[in-house]
Protein backbone atom coordinates (compact mmCIF):
# COMPACT_ATOMS: atom_id res chain seq x y z
CA UNK A 1 0.00 0.00 0.00
CA UNK A 2 1.40 3.54 -0.68
CA UNK A 3 0.69 6.26 1.14
CA UNK A 4 -2.17 8.59 -0.56
CA UNK A 5 -0.71 11.59 0.80
CA UNK A 6 2.69 10.49 -0.78
CA UNK A 7 3.48 11.94 -4.20
CA UNK A 8 4.09 9.14 -7.19
CA UNK A 9 7.32 8.49 -7.60
CA UNK A 10 9.45 10.43 -11.02
CA UNK A 11 9.64 8.36 -13.43
CA UNK A 12 12.67 9.15 -15.88
CA UNK A 13 11.99 10.64 -19.29
CA UNK A 14 13.97 9.52 -21.73
CA UNK A 15 16.74 11.92 -23.74
CA UNK A 16 16.63 12.62 -26.84
CA UNK A 17 19.22 10.04 -28.31
CA UNK A 18 16.92 7.37 -26.17
CA UNK A 19 13.83 8.16 -27.61
CA UNK A 20 15.76 8.08 -31.25
CA UNK A 21 16.89 4.77 -30.51
CA UNK A 22 13.19 3.86 -29.21
CA UNK A 23 11.37 4.79 -32.07
CA UNK A 24 13.52 2.14 -33.80
CA UNK A 25 15.54 2.18 -37.56
CA UNK A 26 12.35 1.58 -39.15
CA UNK A 27 10.74 5.17 -38.28
CA UNK A 28 14.21 7.01 -39.70
CA UNK A 29 14.62 8.48 -43.17
CA UNK A 30 15.80 5.94 -45.75
CA UNK A 31 16.50 5.72 -49.21
CA UNK A 32 15.88 3.03 -51.88
CA UNK A 33 18.58 1.07 -53.70
CA UNK A 34 21.44 3.51 -55.26
CA UNK A 35 20.59 1.93 -58.93
CA UNK A 36 16.52 2.28 -58.91
CA UNK A 37 16.63 5.25 -61.40
CA UNK A 38 18.72 3.08 -63.50
CA UNK A 39 16.26 0.25 -63.32
CA UNK A 40 13.49 2.47 -63.79
CA UNK A 41 15.00 5.09 -66.62
CA UNK A 42 16.53 2.14 -68.48
CA UNK A 43 14.10 2.36 -71.46
CA UNK A 44 15.25 6.21 -71.76
CA UNK A 45 18.80 5.18 -71.43
CA UNK A 46 18.72 3.01 -74.07
CA UNK A 47 16.86 5.32 -76.45
CA UNK A 48 19.58 7.50 -76.18
CA UNK A 49 21.98 5.18 -76.65
CA UNK A 50 19.85 4.21 -79.73
CA UNK A 51 19.77 7.91 -81.76
CA UNK A 52 23.59 8.27 -80.46
CA UNK A 53 24.67 5.48 -82.15
CA UNK A 54 22.32 4.60 -84.82
CA UNK A 55 24.37 6.58 -87.46
CA UNK A 56 27.66 5.14 -86.17
CA UNK A 57 25.65 1.36 -86.36
CA UNK A 58 24.03 1.77 -90.23
CA UNK A 59 27.57 3.39 -91.27
CA UNK A 60 29.36 -0.04 -90.02
CA UNK A 61 26.95 -2.69 -91.87
CA UNK A 62 25.81 0.01 -94.58
CA UNK A 63 25.93 -0.77 -98.31
CA UNK A 64 28.23 2.28 -98.28
CA UNK A 65 31.78 1.68 -98.69
CA UNK A 66 34.01 0.35 -95.72
CA UNK A 67 36.41 2.80 -96.26
CA UNK A 68 33.88 5.45 -94.88
CA UNK A 69 33.54 6.78 -91.40
CA UNK A 70 30.22 6.09 -89.74
CA UNK A 71 30.67 9.61 -87.93
CA UNK A 72 29.96 12.74 -89.56
CA UNK A 73 32.33 14.60 -91.25
CA UNK A 74 34.87 17.16 -89.26
CA UNK A 75 34.13 14.88 -86.31
CA UNK A 76 36.78 13.10 -84.87
CA UNK A 77 36.83 10.09 -82.80
CA UNK A 78 37.97 11.82 -79.64
CA UNK A 79 34.88 14.41 -79.86
CA UNK A 80 32.59 11.37 -80.56
CA UNK A 81 33.69 9.80 -77.63
CA UNK A 82 33.83 13.25 -75.40
CA UNK A 83 30.12 13.61 -75.76
CA UNK A 84 28.95 10.05 -75.70
CA UNK A 85 30.67 10.42 -72.17
CA UNK A 86 29.37 13.99 -71.41
CA UNK A 87 25.43 12.38 -71.88
CA UNK A 88 25.99 9.22 -69.90
CA UNK A 89 27.57 11.81 -67.37
CA UNK A 90 24.62 13.49 -67.34
CA UNK A 91 22.23 10.80 -67.33
CA UNK A 92 23.62 9.13 -64.24
CA UNK A 93 24.05 12.10 -62.72
CA UNK A 94 20.15 12.73 -62.94
CA UNK A 95 19.83 9.59 -61.88
CA UNK A 96 21.73 9.90 -59.12
CA UNK A 97 19.98 13.20 -57.95
CA UNK A 98 16.82 11.50 -58.15
CA UNK A 99 17.81 8.77 -55.91
CA UNK A 100 19.31 11.11 -53.07
CA UNK A 101 15.75 12.81 -53.10
CA UNK A 102 13.72 10.11 -52.75
CA UNK A 103 13.31 9.06 -49.11
CA UNK A 104 11.08 6.96 -46.84
CA UNK A 105 10.15 7.11 -43.66
CA UNK A 106 7.48 4.14 -41.49
CA UNK A 107 6.17 5.55 -38.12
CA UNK A 108 3.29 4.10 -35.41
CA UNK A 109 0.27 5.27 -37.70
CA UNK A 110 1.51 6.28 -41.19
CA UNK A 111 4.11 5.81 -44.13
CA UNK A 112 5.38 8.93 -45.71
CA UNK A 113 7.39 9.24 -48.92
CA UNK A 114 9.26 12.20 -49.75
CA UNK A 115 10.52 12.49 -54.06
CA UNK A 116 11.25 14.86 -56.60
CA UNK A 117 13.90 17.00 -57.68
CA UNK A 118 12.65 20.25 -59.11
CA UNK A 119 8.71 19.27 -58.32
CA UNK A 120 8.58 18.33 -55.17
CA UNK A 121 6.48 15.39 -53.93
CA UNK A 122 5.30 14.47 -50.55
CA UNK A 123 2.96 11.60 -49.68
CA UNK A 124 1.60 10.46 -46.42
CA UNK A 125 -0.96 7.08 -45.64
CA UNK A 126 -2.53 6.12 -42.75
CA UNK A 127 -1.71 2.61 -42.37
CA UNK A 128 -4.92 1.16 -40.80
CA UNK A 129 -6.33 2.28 -44.58
CA UNK A 130 -4.43 -0.22 -46.00
CA UNK A 131 -6.14 -1.79 -48.48
CA UNK A 132 -3.55 -3.92 -50.44
CA UNK A 133 0.25 -4.31 -50.13
CA UNK A 134 1.77 -5.39 -53.42
CA UNK A 135 6.07 -6.63 -54.24
CA UNK A 136 6.50 -6.18 -58.19
CA UNK A 137 9.73 -7.53 -59.61
CA UNK A 138 10.12 -6.76 -62.90
CA UNK A 139 12.39 -8.93 -65.40
CA UNK A 140 15.72 -6.88 -64.97
CA UNK A 141 14.83 -5.77 -61.30
CA UNK A 142 14.65 -9.85 -60.49
CA UNK A 143 18.42 -9.68 -62.42
CA UNK A 144 19.61 -7.10 -59.26
CA UNK A 145 17.76 -9.08 -56.49
CA UNK A 146 15.25 -6.15 -56.36
CA UNK A 147 11.92 -5.11 -56.36
CA UNK A 148 8.62 -2.62 -55.63
CA UNK A 149 6.69 -1.96 -52.94
CA UNK A 150 3.41 -0.56 -53.55
CA UNK A 151 0.92 0.43 -50.58
CA UNK A 152 -2.54 0.72 -51.83
CA UNK A 153 -4.80 2.88 -49.86
CA UNK A 154 -8.93 3.96 -50.99
CA UNK A 155 -7.86 6.11 -53.55
CA UNK A 156 -9.37 4.83 -56.79
CA UNK A 157 -6.63 3.01 -58.05
CA UNK A 158 -3.33 5.35 -57.41
CA UNK A 159 -0.91 4.18 -55.48
CA UNK A 160 -0.16 6.06 -52.22
CA UNK A 161 2.94 4.97 -51.79
CA UNK A 162 5.50 3.33 -54.24
CA UNK A 163 8.89 2.66 -53.20
CA UNK A 164 10.35 1.28 -56.52
CA UNK A 165 13.29 -0.41 -55.66
CA UNK A 166 14.38 -1.85 -52.67
CA UNK A 167 16.42 -5.22 -52.09
CA UNK A 168 14.09 -7.97 -52.04
CA UNK A 169 13.96 -9.23 -48.43
CA UNK A 170 13.82 -5.61 -47.06
CA UNK A 171 11.18 -4.66 -49.25
CA UNK A 172 9.52 -8.50 -47.51
CA UNK A 173 10.50 -7.07 -44.35
CA UNK A 174 8.70 -3.47 -44.73
CA UNK A 175 5.80 -5.20 -45.84
CA UNK A 176 6.10 -7.35 -43.01
CA UNK A 177 6.18 -4.25 -40.60
CA UNK A 178 3.58 -2.26 -42.38
CA UNK A 179 0.85 -5.13 -41.96
CA UNK A 180 1.87 -5.58 -38.51
CA UNK A 181 1.60 -2.13 -37.94
CA UNK A 182 -1.35 -1.73 -39.89
CA UNK A 183 -3.16 -4.83 -37.98
CA UNK A 184 -2.77 -3.16 -34.49
CA UNK A 185 -0.24 -6.23 -33.47
CA UNK A 186 1.94 -4.53 -30.48
CA UNK A 187 5.69 -4.81 -30.98
CA UNK A 188 7.99 -6.22 -28.71
CA UNK A 189 9.31 -3.35 -26.10
CA UNK A 190 12.79 -4.96 -26.12
CA UNK A 191 13.29 -5.42 -29.46
CA UNK A 192 10.64 -3.37 -31.75
CA UNK A 193 12.96 -3.71 -35.07
CA UNK A 194 12.49 -7.67 -34.96
CA UNK A 195 9.24 -8.19 -37.02
CA UNK A 196 8.62 -12.02 -38.74
CA UNK A 197 6.56 -12.30 -41.39
CA UNK A 198 3.36 -13.75 -40.90
CA UNK A 199 3.54 -17.41 -41.63
CA UNK A 200 1.06 -18.87 -44.45
CA UNK A 201 -0.92 -21.98 -45.75
CA UNK A 202 -0.92 -22.55 -49.54
CA UNK A 203 -4.43 -23.70 -51.11
CA UNK A 204 -4.50 -22.88 -54.44
CA UNK A 205 -1.93 -23.92 -57.37
CA UNK A 206 -2.99 -23.49 -60.59
CA UNK A 207 -0.53 -25.72 -63.09
CA UNK A 208 0.67 -23.86 -66.17
CA UNK A 209 -1.02 -26.64 -68.61
CA UNK A 210 -4.48 -25.38 -67.18
CA UNK A 211 -3.59 -21.27 -67.72
CA UNK A 212 -2.26 -22.58 -71.61
CA UNK A 213 -5.80 -24.65 -72.12
CA UNK A 214 -7.93 -21.83 -70.34
CA UNK A 215 -6.49 -19.14 -72.91
CA UNK A 216 -6.95 -21.86 -75.99
CA UNK A 217 -10.66 -22.33 -74.87
CA UNK A 218 -11.11 -17.73 -74.12
CA UNK A 219 -12.84 -15.55 -76.21
CA UNK A 220 -10.13 -14.65 -78.10
CA UNK A 221 -10.20 -17.69 -79.74
CA UNK A 222 -13.33 -17.56 -80.63
CA UNK A 223 -13.22 -13.93 -81.98
CA UNK A 224 -9.74 -15.75 -83.95
CA UNK A 225 -12.17 -18.21 -85.54
CA UNK A 226 -15.00 -15.84 -86.59
CA UNK A 227 -12.74 -13.21 -87.80
CA UNK A 228 -11.30 -15.87 -89.74
CA UNK A 229 -14.22 -17.20 -91.52
CA UNK A 230 -15.26 -13.53 -92.25
CA UNK A 231 -12.18 -12.98 -94.11
CA UNK A 232 -12.54 -16.22 -95.93
CA UNK A 233 -16.02 -15.37 -96.76
CA UNK A 234 -15.24 -12.07 -98.17
CA UNK A 235 -12.81 -13.16 -100.53
CA UNK A 236 -15.03 -15.91 -102.05
CA UNK A 237 -18.11 -13.38 -102.33
CA UNK A 238 -16.05 -10.59 -103.74
CA UNK A 239 -13.43 -12.82 -105.95
CA UNK A 240 -10.94 -11.43 -104.41
CA UNK A 241 -7.29 -12.77 -103.38
CA UNK A 242 -7.20 -13.66 -99.60
CA UNK A 243 -4.17 -11.25 -98.80
CA UNK A 244 -2.34 -12.58 -96.31
CA UNK A 245 -1.12 -9.32 -94.54
CA UNK A 246 -4.99 -9.08 -93.55
CA UNK A 247 -4.17 -11.69 -90.62
CA UNK A 248 -1.47 -9.57 -89.29
CA UNK A 249 -3.82 -7.09 -86.97
CA UNK A 250 -5.44 -10.16 -86.05
CA UNK A 251 -2.61 -12.09 -85.41
CA UNK A 252 -0.66 -9.29 -83.45
CA UNK A 253 -4.12 -9.07 -80.85
CA UNK A 254 -4.99 -12.66 -80.72
CA UNK A 255 -0.66 -13.50 -79.42
CA UNK A 256 -0.85 -10.30 -77.00
CA UNK A 257 -4.29 -11.92 -75.52
CA UNK A 258 -2.52 -15.10 -75.08
CA UNK A 259 0.96 -13.67 -73.55
CA UNK A 260 -1.28 -11.64 -71.06
CA UNK A 261 -3.48 -14.73 -70.10
CA UNK A 262 0.35 -16.81 -69.39
CA UNK A 263 1.99 -14.21 -67.99
CA UNK A 264 -0.51 -13.48 -65.36
CA UNK A 265 -1.92 -16.68 -64.64
CA UNK A 266 1.31 -18.37 -64.92
CA UNK A 267 2.58 -19.81 -61.09
CA UNK A 268 -0.58 -18.73 -59.85
CA UNK A 269 -0.61 -19.42 -55.72
CA UNK A 270 -2.97 -18.53 -53.45
CA UNK A 271 -2.28 -18.71 -49.58
CA UNK A 272 -4.34 -18.16 -46.56
CA UNK A 273 -2.43 -16.38 -43.83
CA UNK A 274 -3.28 -13.81 -40.33
CA UNK A 275 -2.13 -10.91 -42.69
CA UNK A 276 -4.87 -11.57 -45.16
CA UNK A 277 -4.84 -13.19 -48.87
CA UNK A 278 -1.95 -13.76 -50.36
CA UNK A 279 -1.37 -14.04 -53.77
CA UNK A 280 1.85 -15.01 -56.29
CA UNK A 281 2.28 -15.08 -60.41
CA UNK A 282 4.17 -14.29 -63.23
CA UNK A 283 6.43 -15.14 -65.88
CA UNK A 284 9.11 -12.78 -66.42
CA UNK A 285 7.63 -10.05 -64.10
CA UNK A 286 6.53 -11.27 -60.94
CA UNK A 287 3.95 -10.08 -58.44
CA UNK A 288 3.14 -10.91 -54.73
CA UNK A 289 -0.30 -9.48 -53.43
CA UNK A 290 -1.46 -9.01 -49.69
CA UNK A 291 -5.14 -8.11 -49.37
CA UNK A 292 -5.89 -7.85 -45.55
CA UNK A 293 -9.04 -9.12 -44.46
CA UNK A 294 -12.25 -6.96 -44.90
CA UNK A 295 -10.73 -5.67 -48.08
CA UNK A 296 -12.48 -7.34 -50.36
CA UNK A 297 -15.31 -5.05 -51.59
CA UNK A 298 -17.22 -7.36 -53.96
CA UNK A 299 -16.58 -10.74 -55.23
CA UNK A 300 -17.13 -11.91 -59.15
CA UNK A 301 -17.48 -15.39 -60.69
CA UNK A 302 -17.42 -15.77 -64.21
CA UNK A 303 -17.61 -18.98 -66.62
CA UNK A 304 -17.34 -18.80 -70.50
CA UNK A 305 -19.03 -21.07 -73.00
CA UNK A 306 -16.54 -22.67 -73.95
CA UNK A 307 -15.18 -23.21 -70.10
CA UNK A 308 -17.84 -25.21 -69.03
CA UNK A 309 -16.30 -28.33 -71.03
CA UNK A 310 -13.77 -28.14 -68.91
CA UNK A 311 -15.97 -26.84 -65.02
CA UNK A 312 -13.51 -23.78 -64.95
CA UNK A 313 -14.13 -20.70 -63.61
CA UNK A 314 -12.23 -17.16 -62.82
CA UNK A 315 -13.06 -15.06 -59.87
CA UNK A 316 -12.29 -11.58 -59.84
CA UNK A 317 -12.54 -9.01 -56.69
CA UNK A 318 -13.42 -4.66 -56.09
CA UNK A 319 -10.30 -3.87 -53.86
CA UNK A 320 -10.29 -0.45 -52.77
CA UNK A 321 -7.23 1.06 -54.17
CA UNK A 322 -7.16 -1.28 -57.39
CA UNK A 323 -9.71 1.29 -59.07
CA UNK A 324 -11.15 -0.46 -62.87
CA UNK A 325 -7.95 0.13 -64.70
CA UNK A 326 -8.59 -1.40 -68.24
CA UNK A 327 -5.03 -2.28 -68.54
CA UNK A 328 -3.49 -5.85 -68.18
CA UNK A 329 -2.49 -5.02 -64.87
CA UNK A 330 -5.13 -3.70 -63.30
CA UNK A 331 -7.10 -6.88 -64.57
CA UNK A 332 -4.50 -9.00 -63.08
CA UNK A 333 -4.07 -7.01 -59.85
CA UNK A 334 -8.23 -7.43 -59.43
CA UNK A 335 -8.16 -11.58 -60.31
CA UNK A 336 -7.92 -13.93 -57.59
CA UNK A 337 -7.82 -17.54 -59.43
CA UNK A 338 -7.52 -17.11 -62.99
CA UNK A 339 -8.84 -20.16 -63.97
CA UNK A 340 -10.15 -22.70 -61.31
CA UNK A 341 -12.21 -25.88 -60.75
CA UNK A 342 -15.65 -25.40 -58.37
CA UNK A 343 -13.76 -26.90 -55.59
CA UNK A 344 -11.37 -24.24 -56.03
CA UNK A 345 -13.56 -21.24 -56.37
CA UNK A 346 -15.19 -22.44 -53.10
CA UNK A 347 -12.03 -22.65 -51.43
CA UNK A 348 -11.03 -18.88 -52.57
CA UNK A 349 -15.08 -17.95 -51.20
CA UNK A 350 -14.24 -19.44 -47.87
CA UNK A 351 -11.45 -17.10 -47.60
CA UNK A 352 -12.90 -14.00 -48.71
CA UNK A 353 -15.81 -14.40 -46.97
CA UNK A 354 -15.14 -17.12 -44.04
CA UNK A 355 -18.81 -16.86 -42.48
CA UNK A 356 -21.31 -17.33 -45.53
CA UNK A 357 -24.30 -16.54 -43.62
CA UNK A 358 -25.77 -19.86 -44.66
CA UNK A 359 -25.62 -23.53 -43.16
CA UNK A 360 -25.49 -24.62 -46.94
CA UNK A 361 -23.08 -22.55 -48.68
CA UNK A 362 -21.57 -25.64 -51.26
CA UNK A 363 -25.34 -25.88 -52.44
CA UNK A 364 -26.35 -22.26 -52.55
CA UNK A 365 -22.76 -20.81 -54.34
CA UNK A 366 -23.29 -23.87 -56.84
CA UNK A 367 -26.83 -22.97 -57.38
CA UNK A 368 -25.24 -19.40 -57.87
CA UNK A 369 -22.94 -20.43 -60.26
CA UNK A 370 -24.60 -23.09 -62.41
CA UNK A 371 -28.12 -23.09 -61.74
CA UNK A 372 -31.50 -21.44 -62.78
CA UNK A 373 -35.23 -21.02 -61.71
CA UNK A 374 -35.77 -20.76 -57.60
CA UNK A 375 -33.97 -22.94 -55.37
CA UNK A 376 -31.60 -23.02 -52.57
CA UNK A 377 -33.37 -18.89 -51.46
CA UNK A 378 -32.80 -17.39 -55.10
CA UNK A 379 -35.29 -15.19 -56.67
CA UNK A 380 -35.81 -15.04 -60.19
CA UNK A 381 -37.27 -13.00 -62.72
CA UNK A 382 -41.10 -13.05 -63.29
CA UNK A 383 -42.48 -14.87 -66.08
CA UNK A 384 -43.42 -11.80 -67.65
CA UNK A 385 -39.81 -10.72 -68.21
CA UNK A 386 -39.63 -13.04 -70.68
CA UNK A 387 -40.35 -10.56 -73.65
CA UNK A 388 -37.52 -8.56 -72.37
CA UNK A 389 -35.15 -11.29 -71.62
CA UNK A 390 -36.24 -14.94 -73.49
CA UNK A 391 -33.03 -16.74 -72.57
CA UNK A 392 -31.59 -14.81 -69.13
CA UNK A 393 -34.80 -14.63 -67.29
CA UNK A 394 -34.74 -17.99 -65.24
CA UNK A 395 -31.17 -17.51 -64.28
CA UNK A 396 -31.51 -14.03 -63.19
CA UNK A 397 -32.16 -13.74 -59.68
CA UNK A 398 -30.69 -13.22 -56.30
CA UNK A 399 -30.26 -14.74 -53.04
CA UNK A 400 -29.35 -13.02 -49.78
CA UNK A 401 -27.70 -14.80 -46.90
CA UNK A 402 -26.67 -13.71 -43.00
CA UNK A 403 -23.77 -12.17 -44.38
CA UNK A 404 -23.59 -11.32 -48.31
CA UNK A 405 -25.39 -10.56 -50.99
CA UNK A 406 -25.70 -13.48 -54.20
CA UNK A 407 -26.71 -11.61 -57.39
CA UNK A 408 -26.90 -14.25 -60.54
CA UNK A 409 -26.74 -13.57 -64.18
CA UNK A 410 -25.90 -14.43 -67.78
CA UNK A 411 -26.56 -17.38 -69.71
CA UNK A 412 -23.73 -17.56 -72.56
CA UNK A 413 -21.56 -16.02 -69.43
CA UNK A 414 -22.30 -17.38 -66.04
CA UNK A 415 -21.79 -14.53 -63.66
CA UNK A 416 -22.35 -14.60 -60.20
CA UNK A 417 -21.32 -11.38 -57.79
CA UNK A 418 -21.00 -11.52 -54.08
CA UNK A 419 -21.16 -8.60 -51.96
CA UNK A 420 -20.55 -8.91 -48.31
CA UNK A 421 -23.06 -6.67 -46.32
CA UNK A 422 -21.06 -4.10 -44.85
CA UNK A 423 -19.32 -3.77 -47.86
CA UNK A 424 -22.75 -2.50 -49.79
CA UNK A 425 -22.06 1.51 -49.89
CA UNK A 426 -25.32 2.60 -51.54
CA UNK A 427 -28.25 1.62 -53.29
CA UNK A 428 -30.26 2.77 -56.76
CA UNK A 429 -33.28 1.72 -58.40
CA UNK A 430 -33.84 2.12 -61.57
CA UNK A 431 -37.01 1.26 -63.82
CA UNK A 432 -37.51 2.88 -67.70
CA UNK A 433 -40.85 3.29 -69.42
CA UNK A 434 -40.80 -0.98 -70.78
CA UNK A 435 -40.15 -2.03 -67.13
CA UNK A 436 -43.10 0.01 -65.54
CA UNK A 437 -45.30 -1.84 -67.87
CA UNK A 438 -44.18 -4.89 -67.22
CA UNK A 439 -43.86 -4.21 -63.77
CA UNK A 440 -40.10 -5.35 -63.22
CA UNK A 441 -37.15 -2.80 -62.03
CA UNK A 442 -33.37 -3.26 -61.61
CA UNK A 443 -31.44 -3.09 -58.42
CA UNK A 444 -27.97 -1.28 -58.25
CA UNK A 445 -25.26 -1.81 -55.87
CA UNK A 446 -22.68 0.10 -55.72
CA UNK A 447 -18.87 -0.73 -54.41
CA UNK A 448 -15.69 0.49 -54.96
CA UNK A 449 -14.63 0.61 -58.67
CA UNK A 450 -13.50 -2.91 -59.95
CA UNK A 451 -14.51 -5.11 -62.66
CA UNK A 452 -17.26 -6.61 -60.52
CA UNK A 453 -20.51 -4.58 -61.09
CA UNK A 454 -23.63 -5.70 -58.84
CA UNK A 455 -26.73 -5.54 -60.71
CA UNK A 456 -30.47 -7.17 -59.84
CA UNK A 457 -31.96 -6.90 -63.25
CA UNK A 458 -35.41 -7.78 -64.55
CA UNK A 459 -37.14 -8.35 -60.70
CA UNK A 460 -40.36 -7.98 -59.45
CA UNK A 461 -40.79 -4.20 -58.96
CA UNK A 462 -42.46 -4.71 -55.41
CA UNK A 463 -39.50 -7.68 -55.04
CA UNK A 464 -36.69 -5.14 -56.00
CA UNK A 465 -38.14 -2.53 -53.40
CA UNK A 466 -38.79 -4.91 -50.90
CA UNK A 467 -35.14 -5.80 -51.59
CA UNK A 468 -34.16 -1.98 -51.29
CA UNK A 469 -35.10 -1.00 -47.88
CA UNK A 470 -34.15 -4.41 -46.28
CA UNK A 471 -30.54 -4.72 -47.90
CA UNK A 472 -30.33 -1.29 -46.64
CA UNK A 473 -31.17 -2.15 -43.06
CA UNK A 474 -28.60 -5.56 -43.49
CA UNK A 475 -25.65 -2.85 -44.61
CA UNK A 476 -26.40 -0.72 -41.47
CA UNK A 477 -26.23 -3.57 -39.01
CA UNK A 478 -23.51 -5.42 -40.53
CA UNK A 479 -21.14 -2.52 -40.33
CA UNK A 480 -22.14 -1.70 -37.07
CA UNK A 481 -21.47 -5.07 -35.97
CA UNK A 482 -17.81 -5.02 -38.26
CA UNK A 483 -14.73 -4.93 -36.42
CA UNK A 484 -12.50 -2.27 -36.48
CA UNK A 485 -9.71 -1.48 -39.31
CA UNK A 486 -6.88 -2.98 -37.17
CA UNK A 487 -8.03 -6.82 -37.67
CA UNK A 488 -5.89 -7.48 -34.86
CA UNK A 489 -6.84 -5.06 -32.52
CA UNK A 490 -10.49 -6.71 -30.01
CA UNK A 491 -13.32 -4.76 -31.05
CA UNK A 492 -16.36 -4.24 -28.23
CA UNK A 493 -19.56 -6.39 -28.62
CA UNK A 494 -22.23 -4.34 -29.56
CA UNK A 495 -25.87 -5.79 -29.86
CA UNK A 496 -27.00 -6.11 -32.88
CA UNK A 497 -30.78 -5.83 -34.03
CA UNK A 498 -32.91 -8.83 -35.64
CA UNK A 499 -32.95 -8.98 -38.96
CA UNK A 500 -34.73 -11.77 -41.47
CA UNK A 501 -32.26 -13.35 -43.29
CA UNK A 502 -30.90 -17.49 -43.31
CA UNK A 503 -28.75 -18.54 -40.34
CA UNK A 504 -25.60 -19.81 -40.66
CA UNK A 505 -22.55 -20.98 -38.67
CA UNK A 506 -19.49 -19.54 -39.02
CA UNK A 507 -16.42 -21.19 -40.45
CA UNK A 508 -13.22 -21.12 -39.25
CA UNK A 509 -10.96 -17.77 -40.29
CA UNK A 510 -7.23 -17.45 -40.09
CA UNK A 511 -8.25 -13.93 -38.72
CA UNK A 512 -10.04 -13.14 -35.78
CA UNK A 513 -13.70 -11.98 -35.60
CA UNK A 514 -14.74 -8.54 -33.88
CA UNK A 515 -14.39 -8.71 -30.63
CA UNK A 516 -11.49 -11.86 -30.48
CA UNK A 517 -8.12 -10.75 -30.72
CA UNK A 518 -5.19 -12.94 -31.05
CA UNK A 519 -2.00 -12.85 -28.75
CA UNK A 520 0.82 -13.82 -31.44
CA UNK A 521 -0.81 -13.50 -34.77
CA UNK A 522 2.78 -13.48 -37.01
CA UNK A 523 3.44 -16.75 -34.88
CA UNK A 524 0.58 -18.47 -35.78
CA UNK A 525 -0.03 -21.29 -38.83
CA UNK A 526 -3.10 -20.25 -40.32
CA UNK A 527 -6.46 -22.49 -40.93
CA UNK A 528 -7.52 -22.48 -44.04
CA UNK A 529 -11.23 -22.10 -44.08
CA UNK A 530 -13.48 -24.27 -46.55
CA UNK A 531 -16.97 -24.64 -46.97
CA UNK A 532 -18.60 -27.99 -46.83
CA UNK A 533 -21.77 -29.64 -48.24
CA UNK A 534 -24.57 -30.51 -46.37
CA UNK A 535 -24.86 -34.52 -45.83
CA UNK A 536 -28.14 -34.43 -47.94
CA UNK A 537 -26.82 -33.42 -50.74
CA UNK A 538 -22.77 -34.04 -50.18
CA UNK A 539 -22.46 -36.69 -53.21
CA UNK A 540 -24.52 -34.79 -55.61
CA UNK A 541 -22.68 -31.62 -55.10
CA UNK A 542 -19.39 -33.85 -55.33
CA UNK A 543 -20.22 -35.65 -58.77
CA UNK A 544 -21.51 -31.99 -60.22
CA UNK A 545 -25.48 -33.15 -60.33
CA UNK A 546 -26.36 -30.11 -58.39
Amino acid sequence: MTDPQQPPPAVPQPAAGDAAEQAGPVERWQRVHVISPLVRGWIALVAVLYFVGRDWFEGLFGPGPRERSPLPEGFGVLAAVGILLGIVTIVAGAFLLSWYCTRYQITRDHVRVHSGVVFRQQRQARLDRVQAIDIVQPFLARIFGLAELKFEVADAGESAVRLAFLRLDDARRLRATILARAAGVDPDPEHPEEIVEAPEREVVVVPPGRVIGSAVLSGTSMALVVATIVIITLGVVFETPIVATSFIPILIGVAGSYWSALSTGYNFRAATSPDGLRIRYGLLDTRAQTVPPGRVQALGIVQSPLWRLKGWYRVTANVAGYGASASNEGQARATLLPVGTRDEVLQILALVLPDPGTGRPVEVFAAGMDGRDGGEGFVTSPRRALWLAPLAWRRTGFAVTGTALLVRSGVLWRRLAVVPHERTQSLAIEQGPVDRRFRVAHLVLHTTPGPVSPRVTLADAPTAWELFHGQAARAAEARRRSGPEQWMRPAVAQPSAALPAEGGSPVDDATPHAGQASPAPHQVMPVAPRYTPSPRNAEEVADGRH
